[in-house]
């Protein structure tokens, strides 16, 4: 993963001009995936592996229509609240808020075009590079 901070007057430049594949706000926090390195990893032949939200999923899916996406989940809703809260990161208002959009998210899996329950980190990523090789 390589991040590249840019001040908000870039944001939004790079906004107006086009170049994320998806972008979201969240509270003061931005973030975006420009679309050039994605456009130069699908040229030369090399699949490009987005790690985005729901909202980003579907903006990609916007403007790539063939994209194949993947819905990670949790194996249960208890796991899902026992890793949120368990973690001991976030206040119970930012933990409330973060699992009532894990509802909303969690309601889209039909979306998807595959499924991988995130039992654990090796055994997800173990079936994403599956499902990977198994993509044309």
């Amino acid at each position: 993963m390589n991040y590249r901070f840019v001040d908000d007057a870039r944001f939004d430049a790079m906004i107006a001009a086009g170049e994320f594949l998806e972008y979201a706000t969240y509270g003061k926090h931005r973030y975006g995936t420009p679309r050039k390195p994605v456009d130069e990893k699908l040229a030369a032949g090399v699949p490009a592996m987005l790690e985005i939200d729901l909202q980003g999923a579907r903006q990609v899916r916007a403007v790539l229509p063939d994209v194949f996406c993947v819905f990670l989940t949790p194996p249960s809703w208890d796991e899902l609240v026992r890793r949120l809260t368990g973690r001991g990161t976030e206040s119970p208002e930012i933990a409330a808020a973060r699992l009532e959009r894990a509802r909303l998210e969690l309601a889209a899996e039909p979306e998807f075009d595959a499924v991988v329950v995130n039992e654990s980190v090796q055994q997800a990523c173990d079936e994403l590079v599956k499902l990977l090789h198994l993509r044309p």
